[in-house]
């Protein structure tokens, strides 16, 4: 007589088997006993509700204090602020979703089959969510090659403002006006960006209409004088500029090491103190020498003139329009601009100068 071998039972059979065993077993079961049964369950699952909340809140509890950890090592650290936003963001996720699985396993779920479960569905919600997945790339991107840091004013995907955060997904900026833009980090990775704060100095630039028939030499002596008296304004060459704005902080610095160690007890602040300047000096002067090996190998000047400038740009329909321009630190571009238009304003009128308004010249023929 034939006989069907036997096959092992898959794990969804036994799982119904189990159940159906299950049941039956409270079908044997009187009321007392089934009565019974059920509080057992319900206090086994109470229990542990009750442990898995404890756990919850202790790994929250937890979270904080290495998210704040965290972020006073990076802050003493001296770490950049815009990894600092980074890494605490990554921190947080990390940490938090460590903690939701290990809940659900006090649960009595499976972990595994929930870790699998949140892996095939991560391949679904990873196609759903490119645009989400580029921008962390982008996130990465944008700290690895530094395009901008927090504090940076920047013109990107035409907004304008300072650089706020950046975060996994995208940065936050604060424009002039102080509104908060977010801006997704893939767009700021592959777009253009405009960063005002990169470069140290910057050229300002201006336009002063005059009348036809002022002296445009003596207007041009005028104006020069205005900007030599400046001392925001580069005179000569940046690379001078900044040997004498290094030797005016270093004058700061040698007033205040004089008022602290006249106050000062113990001598190890102003030794400690010494010691960075005199490496900070040796970093400045190799920085210094390969920019100017550089400028030798390319044949380049070494100082490049940024001296003031004031030329005759336009003879425009009712005025002629003089150009004039000047380097200065980026820190101090707007402050200047507003301070030199003021002082066109006010003083050139009082040396003899002119403003003219838009004329024109109508001729009238009578008739025949």
């Amino acid at each position: 007589m034939f006989q069907t071998p036997n096959v092992p039972a898959l794990p969804a059979q036994e799982k119904i088997e189990s159940g159906k065993s299950a049941l039956e077993a409270l079908k044997g079961l009187s009321i007392d006993d089934a009565i019974s049964h059920m509080a057992n369950g319900i206090v086994q699952f109470s229990f542990k509700l009750v442990i898995a909340v404890l756990i919850f809140y202790i790994g929250k509890f937890i979270i904080k204090k290495i998210y704040g950890v965290t972020f006073s090592l990076m802050v003493k650290r001296k770490v950049d602020a815009s990894l600092t936003t980074f890494v605490l963001s990554l921190i947080r996720i990390v940490l938090f979703f460590i903690l939701i699985v290990t809940v659900i396993g006090i649960l009595g779920i499976e972990t595994s089959s929930f870790l699998a479960l949140f892996a095939s569905a991560g391949v679904a919600i990873g196609m759903a969510l490119s645009g989400t997945l580029q921008n962390f790339a982008g996130g990465v991107l944008i700290l690895l090659l530094k395009p901008y840091k927090v504090g940076d004013f920047i013109e990107a995907q035409g907004f304008t403002g300072s650089v706020k955060e950046i975060q996994i997904f995208h940065t936050v900026i604060n424009t002039p006006d102080n509104k908060s833009i977010i801006i997704p980090n893939g767009g700021l990775s592959t777009g253009s960006i405009n960063n005002y704060s990169k470069e140290e100095y910057r050229r300002v630039d201006w336009k002063v209409g005059l009348s036809y028939g002022d002296d445009f030499e003596k207007a041009k002596s005028v104006i020069m004088e205005m900007l030599l008296e400046d001392e925001a304004i580069v005179k000569t060459d940046i690379e001078t500029d900044i040997e004498i704005n290094k030797e005016r902080e270093k004058e700061n610095e040698n007033a205040l090491e004089a008022d602290h160690d006249a106050t000062s007890i113990s001598g190890k602040t102003g030794w400690w103190k010494r010691m960075k300047m005199r490496r900070r000096a040796h970093q400045q002067a190799l920085q210094d020498k390969l920019k100017e090996q550089m400028s030798i190998n390319e044949h380049l000047p070494v100082k490049r003139d940024a001296s003031p400038f004031v030329g005759l740009d336009q003879l425009a329909d009712s005025s002629i329009v003089i150009v004039v321009r000047a380097w200065t630190k980026s820190n101090n571009y707007w402050s200047l601009y507003y301070r030199m238009n003021e002082r066109f304003y006010k003083e050139l009128p009082e040396k003899g100068f002119s403003f003219p308004f838009p004329q024109m010249d109508v001729h009238m023929i009578k008739p025949i």
